[in-house]
């Protein structure tokens, strides 16, 4: 019996044995598994569209802080932009530069461009990348705005041009990109193709999709801007997408300055209507809406004092021209000064973000008619006579109903009714009076040039 009871008791040893190896072995897959989730690649995608403003640059700066949050390995923004603000381009840059997670700017898809500002952003890039059928470029200091060349300084144009190659240099030289043929963007506003691109060694890649850029991309080693080399390990990366919330979804429309114009024009038409037209509520209200969101946009944005200016002349002429006779002078003065406003309001020399022409036009002229009509409609009421109370019967003609005496009150009657009445002249029964002040209940009177009683009366 204890033979076949030791027997026992070592089978279970060794079953109890077994039982640990395989959970060991399982515990260890585990831990492997796990581990290899967390370090599987993470690019972070970030979407440039549009014009580039505060808001878009404020989003990629917090797109970049997330990625160093979550040790990513790429971060990948995708770009098809016009152009936009000089502070908000100097602001991406500045954080591209900086940014602790490799940079990838890929202008696509086909039939994007990274113009102006865009060209700024992409050669600021570890990883400059463009789509077949794109372009790029076009990056010369804005001197002429809404179509028309506006006359500055010879001094000042050399200046903001050389700020801007100088800007363009002091990056893209460090990315072993063509410093040279970049300023030809600036001087001579020169764009490029995809494979001009290329061959003139601006960007590092042409790729069809991000998904073939990221292919491209694995293994690769890049030189970062202070100088130290990263490999890129992109095998089974995941993509997250850092998108917009709808709060600057929301801002970003505001801030555009075609949109900023917009609601600075309507705040002040609502309010202007809401102090001609007291009571009137609704323009009151959209006015005041307009107004603090114009004044939101206009904390973000870099607005010129001197486009405020002229738009405050505007309005001020547009008011004259309602009170004085100036045959449309003053129309006209309005006109243009809200125009020249409108395309100075923005400050933007290194890109051609800026009130449009059209959206100037198209605001100032409807302003302009409301303006004008409004007040004269103000001035022209002004001049009408009381419909209520005992002032209404200023000027009216009524008929002395006995005698007046100078000095001494009398009665006449007026509108079916008797009125207590002094005249500055003797009038006698039955002639006609017309009513030339009211102090209190007695009416003050005067005769109406031999009009007949009969006349009046009827």
């Amino acid at each position: 019996m204890k033979s076949r009871s030791a027997l026992c008791h070592s089978n279970f040893r060794i079953l109890a044995g077994i039982a640990a190896f395989f959970f060991l072995l399982s515990s260890v897959a585990r831990l492997l598994h796990a581990e290899q989730q967390n370090v599987q690649p993470i690019v972070i995608d970030l979407k440039l569209d549009g014009e580039i403003e505060p808001v878009l640059a404020t989003y990629i700066d917090e797109g970049l802080a997330d990625a160093a949050r979550r040790n990513s390995s790429l971060v990948l923004i995708t770009m098809d932009t016009p152009g936009g603000l000089s502070d908000s381009m100097k602001d991406i840059i500045q954080h591209i530069l900086g940014s602790s997670v490799p940079v990838a700017v890929y202008v696509g898809p086909t039939g994007a461009r990274g113009a102006s500002a865009g060209f700024f952003i992409l050669l600021s890039a570890d990883v400059a990348a463009m789509a077949p059928g794109t372009r790029t470029g076009a990056a010369s200091p804005i001197i002429a705005i809404g179509g028309f060349t506006i006359g500055v300084d010879e001094t000042l144009r050399k200046k903001i041009t050389n700020d801007a190659m100088a800007f363009l240099r002091s990056y893209s030289e460090k990315r072993g990109r063509n410093a040279k043929l970049a300023e030809t963007a600036v001087t001579d506003a020169k764009a490029f193709t995809e494979t001009e691109s290329l061959d003139g060694k601006l960007i590092d890649y042409v790729a069809a999709t991000p998904e073939e850029l990221l292919r491209s991309l694995n293994g690769k080693t890049i030189t970062r801007f202070d100088g130290t080399k990263t490999t890129l390990a992109l095998t089974n990366y995941q993509r997250v997408s850092f998108e917009l919330s709808a709060r600057q979804k929301f801002l970003a429309r505001i801030v555009e300055p075609d949109m900023f114009f917009l609601l600075l024009i309507l705040g002040t038409l609502g309010l202007y209507a809401e102090f001609t037209h007291p009571g009137a509520v609704v323009p009151g209200v959209v006015g005041g809406i307009c107004s603090v969101l114009a004044l939101y946009a206009m904390h973000l944005l870099p607005v010129n004092l001197a486009g405020i200016l002229l738009i405050l002349i505007a309005v001020t002429l547009f008011v004259l021209e309602a009170k004085y006779t100036s045959h449309g002078i003053l129309l006209a003065g309005g006109v243009v000064a809200m125009i020249f406003g409108a395309i100075f309001l923005i400050r933007s020399p290194l890109t051609p973000g800026g009130v449009s022409l059209g959206m100037a036009v198209a605001v100032t002229l409807p302003f302009a008619a409301i303006s004008v009509f409004l007040m004269r409609l103000v001035l022209r009421s002004r001049k009408w006579k009381q419909a209520t109370g005992a002032e209404e019967m200023l000027g009216e003609q009524g008929i002395a109903t006995a005698g007046l005496n100078t000095g001494v009150e009398g009665m006449i009657r007026i509108h079916g009714e008797n009125w207590r009445a002094v005249a500055q002249q003797d009038v006698a029964a039955g002639s006609a009076v017309h009513v030339r002040k009211i102090q209190g209940l007695t009416l003050h009177v005067e005769p109406s040039n031999g009009q007949s009683a009969t006349k009046i009366s009827k």
